[in-house]
Formats: C-alpha cells, sequence, structure tokens
C-alpha cells in the first residue's frame, strides 16, 4: 500500500532505552507531523499495543518493529526487524536469551563500577520504565542522577567505556543469524547505523553480502551518528550491492541528541518494505 510520505523507521521508548512511553512517542511525531514512525525497542515488542493505540488515535502511520543485538567477533551490530509476528516462537526464545543475558550483565557492571563509585543495584532499578530490560543507558542515566557523570552520552565516552574495564559483552547470535529470526518471523531486516562511531566500523563487503544472501532488505546509511565516512562507505557499499538505503533518527527522547525525524526513509523504501513484510500489519491511516 503506498505511504506516499516519509517515515522515521527507529525509534525507541521506555520499553527499552528511551525515555519516554511507547505511545508518547507516537503522539510526539503525531505532533511533528510526520508522515509516520517505526517503534523498534531493544529485543522487545512489548511496547507495540500502546504505540498502536496511539497511532489510530492520532491518525499515525506506525511500523511496529525491534531492534536486535547480534554479534559478530568483538563488534556489537544491531539488525532492525519490521513487522515480524511478536509471538514467533524462535524470535521470543532468542530475545529473551538476549535480555536476561543484558540483565545478568548489567548486575556485574554495577557491581565492578561500585567499586570506585557509590552506586547500587537499586540505583540503576530506579532509573528503568515499568517492564524494560536493565540495560547500560539505565546504569548512564544513574551515574548522571548520581552526579558521577554529567549527562548519558558522557557516562558512556567515560565510565561506561569499554576502556574503563567495568563493561562487558552480553549474549547475542551472528548478525546472519539474527537476519534468518526476522526472516522467519515474517520481518523485514535492516541493518542499524552501519557507519556509526567511525568508519572503519562499517561492516566489511563481504559480511554484508552474506546477510543479503540471508534476507537483508537495506542498509541504515543515512543516521545522525554515522560519521561523515561511515556513511558515505554505507551508501557506496549499499549501491554495489544492489539493496536500498533507509534513514531514521535512533530517537531515545531525552537519552541522546538525536531528534525525532532527523533523518527519514523515502516513501518508495518504506513502499517496498511494506510490500515484503507478512509476519504483522502496520497501522495506516
Amino acid at each position: 500500500m503506498p505511504v506516499g510520505t516519509a517515515f522515521d523507521l527507529h525509534t525507541h521508548s521506555t520499553v527499552s532505552d528511551g525515555t519516554e512511553p511507547p505511545a508518547q512517542v507516537v503522539r510526539q511525531a503525531a505532533a511533528q507531523g510526520l508522515g509516520g514512525l517505526a517503534l523498534t525497542d531493544h529485543d522487545s515488542t512489548a511496547g507495540w499495543p500502546d504505540a498502536t493505540a496511539a497511532a489510530r488515535e492520532t491518525g499515525t502511520a506506525l511500523i511496529p518493529g525491534i531492534e536486535l543485538s547480534t554479534r559478530l567477533g568483538w563488534r556489537s551490530v544491531h539488525v532492525l526487524g519490521y513487522l515480524v509476528a511478536p509471538d514467533d516462537a524462535a524470535l521470543v526464545a532468542e530475545t529473551d536469551r538476549i535480555r536476561e543475558s543484558r540483565l545478568t550483565r548489567a548486575r556485574r557492571i554495577v557491581d565492578s563500577i561500585a567499586q570506585d563509585h557509590p552506586i547500587t543495584w537499586e540505583d540503576v532499578v530506579a532509573q528503568t520504565g515499568e517492564g524494560a530490560t536493565v540495560g547500560r543507558p539505565h546504569i548512564a542515566d544513574a551515574l548522571v542522577a548520581l552526579g558521577i557523570e554529567p549527562d548519558r552520552s558522557a557516562a558512556f565516552a567515560g565510565t561506561l567505556h569499554p576502556r574503563r574495564g567495568h563493561v562487558e559483552p552480553h549474549y547475542a547470535p551472528a548478525p546472519v543469524d539474527g537476519v534468518r529470526l526476522i526472516r522467519a518471523a515474517g520481518g523485514v531486516p535492516v541493518l542499524a547505523h552501519p557507519g556509526a562511531t567511525r568508519a572503519e566500523w562499517v561492516l566489511p563487503e563481504e559480511e554484508v553480502a552474506l546477510l543479503i544472501d540471508a534476507g537483508l532488505f537495506a542498509m541504515e546509511a543515512d543516521h545522525p551518528e554515522n560519521t561523515r565516512d561511515g556513511g558515505v562507505l554505507a551508501h557506496e557499499m549499499a549501491a554495489r550491492l544492489g539493496v536500498p538505503v533507509t534513514g531514521s533518527s535512533d530517537y531515545h527522547g531525552s537519552g541522546k541528541p538525536n531528534r525525532l525525524g532527523q533523518r527519514t526513509t523515502a516513501p518508495a523504501v518504506v513502499d517496498a518494505l511494506l510490500e515484503q513484510a507478512t509476519g504483522w500489519r502496520p497501522v495506516l491511516p
């Protein structure tokens, strides 16, 4: 079904590490006059019902999705999955495993930081939305609330940077397995922010080609955290490999400086995405 307008295809709510409830994220999009948005909380579809209700109430187009955690060696790789079946058994089992690993890792990180700073697990839980899995962003928020760091970005650059020795990886499947999981659940997978932070973090072309063979639909080459060189490399790689590019804000409310609608995806790409999805239906006015 042609949408005829641009979408912001990457946003987060309090279900994962955003600072606004799902319904509020949708209402913000409506208030800004955005054509539509995707809610893509980390490894969870729990925000879909409230977001759907708000989309219907405001007449805002909504594509429910997830941001699936995957890992390639030392490198954390995120794969956006749009319109997956939320009750798909394999996907539910994997996201449950990822969230449990995130939780146990978060406890170990807090215990490690507590050796240097006055922080407790209760301080971190107090920064977590109802139903959300505690993760590094909530630890960052606790560090800010305690006056140890000035803001979330500084916490990630400081206390939560791997060089400080507090952070360790959590369980995540390989990217190719994540793409296959999303496709098997009727969803449409997109490689998230491949050019973020450093240009050399763009996945090697042969790895992206393997993801495309497994069912990858597109690359999120337009993202506010992609470096200039990283974004260019991602665009060039997508063109060589013959896949579309998407644009998204990766909105987290006050948790990141990214602004809702800061990057958007062209209507033709949104239409192509919707045509491929079989797991769930979007909310369209």
